[in-house]
């Protein structure tokens, strides 16, 4: 028998849309298997049917040979099939060895018997080569660390099959490497993987097959040996998608954002930002480098007006903002595209229209004295929708009802249109197809050639080397070095996220 998995002619609707259309896909035992696609492409929803977590309208399953009905993912479970997410579902608290065996605890006379979950989850990972703590606080591990963990909660419940969901999202150049080779051990020992990804890089090194879909259509299945990465960007987007992106020499003129000697403290009082000094110029992409967890969000928050200042400052064109209040530093010429889109960049249950005016809902001419203008902020909404391409039925649609990309593009252009002195984009293209990430690339260059100041915080490197002027590379709170683009390599790059310090004798000069 060729296939342990067998997803046959699957249909999948929600109300207005049908997000899987007569899909088929077939895991071979042992192989690892890419589901490549757009965002909102139906990738998700289709292996959410595998997972119990929906069900089909049409189709039908097969694992091994034998049709089954997959109704929860417990009998998932049973089947031999686990996913492992992509924002992990861990609890911070609760040490490595709690979290694997959550809700299928050994016990003995009635009580948890750790001593022997800790046994299991050391025999677990020296057979897999996913070396963990038991003991260890998930709250104090790496992301890196705890992926591992979310791959060990699979394997103890007996995992044969494993649907990784964009697995190396946030994982630094090493995390990814790491993850790479356990994919291969996991093989070795004899499961079969289905990896969803729009990483194309990844899917040449790893992947045996690819199944594409495009707008909820099964495009088809090609070998991985057989194809190169511009195929594979076209059959997904259906267009030629340029991967480099052009653009020219940067000419930078005036400094828009000065930060001096800057501490913040993280929520839990922690200092996550020590003495941090950088300048962004009118005409430049700045790019922070670093792993998830060095200060990012504090430095973002900070110069937002999110989280106060304990030391330093925050000077735009010249004017101190520290400490301010949101709307006043908003007001003074800085647009934010947040790294969380549904939680800090659009209110998901209003319409697309009501989301591009959240920042400038009380000014004229979208409202008066108080009173919104409804024909105004649809007016402005539809102007918005064209010129970023925003796909949506229309601005009346519910935010939570578009794709990530679209919604990104959406936050995108309601901060551009403010015409910010500096635009700050955090995780601008996170969970983003190549097709949407080539616009959203375009449209920051765009800004720099504007002669605005761009500060991108991103976890992608390639996105980092791809379109910055410059680079500041964040550790523990501090930038560790500035490096040129053209200069420095991801190795580099990911040695320095990573703490160690560059060669060179004054290679911080220029901050």
């Amino acid at each position: 028998m060729e296939h342990i998995i067998e997803m046959l002619n699957i249909r999948k609707e929600f109300p207005g849309i049908v997000a899987n259309d007569n899909i088929t896909l077939q895991l071979k035992k042992g192989e690892i298997h890419a589901l490549l696609g757009e965002n909102g492409a139906g990738k998700s929803t289709l292996m959410n049917v595998l997972f119990g977590l929906y069900q089909p309208e049409e189709g039908e399953i097969r694992v091994n040979g034998e049709p089954v009905k997959i109704t929860n993912p417990n009998i998932a479970n049973d089947l031999g099939i686990g996913m492992v997410h992509q924002h992990f579902m861990l609890v911070d608290p609760f040490t490595v060895t709690e979290n694997i065996i959550l809700g299928k605890e050994p016990t003995k006379a009635g009580k948890i018997n750790l001593k022997k979950a800790k046994k299991e989850v050391r025999e677990l990972s020296e057979q897999y080569h996913l070396h963990v703590d038991p003991d260890a606080k998930i709250a104090d591990i790496s992301v890196g660390m705890q992926q591992r963990v979310e791959i060990l909660k699979t394997l103890y419940r007996g995992a044969e099959i494993l649907i990784f969901d964009e697995p190396t999202a946030v994982l630094t150049p090493q995390e990814i490497k790491e993850l790479i080779s356990i994919m291969k051990a996991l093989v070795k020992e004899g499961k079969s993987i289905i990896l969803i990804t729009h990483k194309l890089k990844e899917i040449m090194e790893v992947c045996d097959r690819v199944t594409i879909i495009r707008k909820g259509k099964g495009i088809g299945t090609v070998n991985v040996n057989e194809t190169n990465p511009e195929e594979l960007a076209s059959l997904m987007v259906g267009r030629e998608v340029v991967f480099k992106t052009v653009k020219k020499e940067a000419s930078p003129t005036d400094v828009v954002l000065a930060i001096e000697e800057l501490k913040v403290k993280d929520s839990r009082g922690i200092e996550a930002v020590k003495n941090l000094s950088l300048t962004v110029r009118s005409g430049e992409i700045v790019g922070i480098a670093g792993v998830d967890g060095n200060g990012q969000s504090e430095l973002i928050e900070a110069i937002t007006g999110l989280k106060k200042v304990t030391n330093g400052k925050i000077m735009l064109k010249n004017k101190e903002i520290q400490n301010l209040k949101p709307r006043k530093i908003t007001e003074s010429g800085i647009a934010h595209i947040p790294q969380d889109r549904h939680k800090h960049g659009l209110v998901l249950d209003y319409t697309i229209g009501e989301n591009m005016v959240l920042q400038t809902y009380y000014q004229e001419p979208i409202s008066k004295m108080g009173i919104l203008n409804d024909k105004n902020v649809y007016d402005k909404a539809r102007k918005l929708i064209k010129e970023f391409d925003v796909r949506t039925p229309d601005e009346y649609t519910p935010a939570r009802a578009l794709s990530g990309g679209n919604q990104q593009k959406a936050i995108i252009g309601r901060e551009v249109d403010r015409n910010p002195d500096l635009l700050i984009a955090a995780q601008p293209t996170r969970g983003l197809d190549v097709g949407a990430i080539e616009f959203i690339h375009q449209r920051l260059i765009e800004q720099r050639d504007h002669g605005k100041a761009v500060l991108l915080i991103s976890f992608e490197l390639d996105e980092i080397m791809n379109i910055s002027d410059r680079i500041a590379v964040i550790y523990e709170g501090e930038i560790v070095a500035i490096v040129n683009p053209k200069e420095t390599t991801e190795q580099e790059l990911g040695l320095l996220m990573a703490g160690s310090k560059r060669k060179e004798a004054g290679d911080t000069a220029n901050v």
